[in-house]
């Protein structure tokens, strides 16, 4: 293959790839509009198949008026032959026969609309339920990649060293030892001002036992009880 065959190749390939990626981002855009337009069709063969089955309605109406009204010629040729006049009779006949012939053109034109309107049923319901299965697997296909745009939104705000969730973590931090180092502080004053008060000293003598601490409530009872009995 010669050089100019190799560039003419690439760039096809190129434009092959710009194209498909082009389709990927809008996908979902057209799978919307692909959609929209198989419930449309599918509203229309709806609207058709009621359309077929008013005209079947007809004809059936005129099947069973023709079948009603050879039964009823067929009752007056009888009469006329009981009668005797096989002339009305004859033309009575003859009136059935053309009815007959009707009935017969329209009775093949019902059997052909009730297998129309038959077949008709069963290829809209089949596709309602493809169109309805498409539609759920469509929500999954949005929700999917609404959870992966969320989780690629995610992941480039929270990773690496300048995102948000690192720099909200390292302030935390920042805060977390700025209160440390002042409840240090403030606990070196407080023991500062022990030691130059005394009462760091009392606290570690009374500690030890060697210094009572406060009079407790029985050690009161005991001395009254003793003054009493003195005074007593």
């Amino acid at each position: 293959m010669s050089i100019w065959n190799k560039l003419i190749t690439a760039v096809r390939g190129g434009a092959t790839e710009v194209g498909e990626a082009i389709v990927d981002t809008q996908a979902l855009r057209i799978l919307d509009q692909e959609m929209r337009d198989a419930r449309k069709h599918l509203d229309q063969a709806k609207q058709s198949l009621t359309g077929v089955m008013a005209e079947k309605m007809g004809v059936d109406r005129k099947v069973k008026q023709l079948a009603a009204s050879v039964t009823e010629h067929e009752g007056y040729a009888i009469k006329a032959m009981e009668s005797g006049n096989d002339t009305l009779a004859l033309e009575v006949a003859e009136k059935i026969a053309e009815i007959s012939e009707e009935l017969d053109a329209q009775q093949k034109l019902l059997d052909g609309y009730n297998n129309n309107v038959s077949q008709l049923k069963k290829t809209i319901a089949e596709t309602e339920r493809n169109v309805r299965a498409m539609e759920r697997e469509v929500s999954i296909v949005k929700t999917t990649e609404a959870v992966n745009k969320a989780n690629s939104a995610a992941a480039a705000k929270f990773s690496g060293s300048n995102s948000s969730m690192r720099s909200a973590t390292d302030s935390l931090e920042r805060i977390k030892a700025k209160q440390q180092k002042r409840q240090d502080q403030m606990q070196a004053a407080m023991e500062l001002q022990n030691e130059g008060s005394g009462a760091d000293l009392s606290a570690k003598l009374k500690e030890a036992g060697i210094v009572s601490g406060a009079a407790s409530g029985n050690s009161i009872l005991e001395r009254l009880r003793a003054k009493q009995q003195a005074g007593g």
